[in-house]
């Protein structure tokens, strides 16, 4: 197909200004690209954060980046993917070749870098009626009925999992459960603390009860939020509205502090309380995006004292060919819950509504569902 294909989207035209959904035009794949059909997309609260200038992203941007769907064409050079095949879409494009790569961090690719609202070559497939371009939110913009993306940010989804489900594993769970299992690298019988239980944190519980954690606690200030917690492995919870000194309580009920703290929030006050809720030779590790200004201050003389580590984890050091497989096989075996995690469904016109439930707290995962026909088949 040579033409371009017209698709509703949502799309952020303003700064701090509602979500819209209009058509837009999908020009098809060229060399080294895949046009995809989508099935589904979550809504993640990068997402949001790219409407409220948290995450600086040039406008109107295509939204979405957490998607799965079918190859509908595939570009001049192509040979991994073929029509009809299902797949997952990785935010991170994994270029092969630059050290990064070549060191088994493709989460930290120099091309990823470069291809924040584009493709990897700098140009975009994603154009308005009116024939202007329309950004891509980092390499995807999957937000849509149609996308074209380069092979380096496709990944190949299981024939037997609903895409609902696959399209979670392209951030969210990636980005929790990685945290845990590639950044920090927790070991069995630790005792850990998870600050915020949205979408990524309930993905770092479950990486921690995964890891074999003997005690997950779960830190948030919705009471419903801490209940779903429960359910992802969370063997203690706290509620920390009106705690005037959180540190000193998870200290008390860790018997001396956590050995890791994930946060999930994304602020800088909160980055200090999971590293102040540490014990002796603990590891804080930052998964939240916070502002580009929020700042973070720890006592610098504990680095050294009290061997402390502080470090981030970006896209849960993903190496997404290797592991979203091994995710969708802990899926498959009845360990990794994902069916759980999406708690409301919204055709694309309830683009807006899904994002004001996802500013209020709503969801662990809402998700925009494009085609139903895949949907309806859950764990094998």
């Amino acid at each position: 197909m040579n033409t371009a294909r017209q698709a509703r989207a949502v799309v952020a035209r303003t700064l701090g200004g509602p979500v819209t959904v209009e058509t837009i035009l999908v020009d098809p794949p060229r060399r080294n690209e895949v046009t995809i059909r989508l099935a589904a997309c979550g809504v993640c609260h990068s997402d949001l954060s790219a409407t409220n200038g948290t995450i600086p992203f040039p406008m109107p941007v295509v939204l979405g980046h957490e998607g799965a769907g079918t190859v509908v064409e595939v570009g001049e050079g192509v040979t991994a993917f073929r029509v009809g095949d299902r797949v997952i879409s990785s935010f991170v494009s994994m270029c092969g070749h630059c050290r990064y790569c070549q060191t088994g961090r493709p989460q930290l690719c120099d091309q990823a870098a470069k291809a924040g609202t584009t493709l990897p070559d700098g140009t975009l497939r994603t154009r308005d009626l009116q024939g202007n371009p329309l950004n891509v939110f980092s390499g995807c913009g999957v937000m849509a009925e149609y996308a074209t993306l380069h092979v380096d940010n496709v990944v190949h989804a299981a024939s037997d999992i609903a895409l609902d489900c696959c399209a979670l594993i392209g951030c969210g769970v990636m980005t929790g459960v990685g945290a845990v299992v590639n950044t920090a690298k927790l070991t069995a019988g630790s005792i850990a603390i998870v600050f915020g239980a949205g979408g990524v944190g309930l993905n770092a519980i479950q990486g921690c009860a995964l890891a074999g954690a003997s005690m997950i606690v779960a830190v948030d200030r919705v009471d419903s939020k801490l209940e779903m917690a429960r359910l992802f492995g969370a063997t203690h919870t706290v509620n920390a509205s009106g705690d005037e000194n959180l540190v000193k309580t998870l200290r008390k009920l860790t018997g001396g502090g956590a050995d890791f703290a994930f946060e999930c929030v994304g602020r800088g006050e909160v980055v200090a309380q999971a590293y102040g809720a540490l014990r002796k030779g603990g590891t804080a590790v930052v998964v939240g995006v916070a502002g580009a200004k929020d700042m973070t201050s720890v006592r610098t003389a504990s680095l050294t004292f009290e061997e402390k580590t502080l470090t981030g984890s970006y896209f849960g050091s993903a190496r997404p060919r290797e592991d979203f497989p091994r995710l969708m096989s802990l899926y498959r075996s009845g360990r990794l819950k994902l069916d759980e995690l999406i708690t409301h469904r919204y055709t694309i016109d309830e683009a807006p509504q899904a994002f004001e439930d996802l500013h209020q707290g709503r969801n662990a995962r809402g998700m925009i569902v494009f085609t139903v026909e895949d949907l309806p088949q859950r764990r094998p």
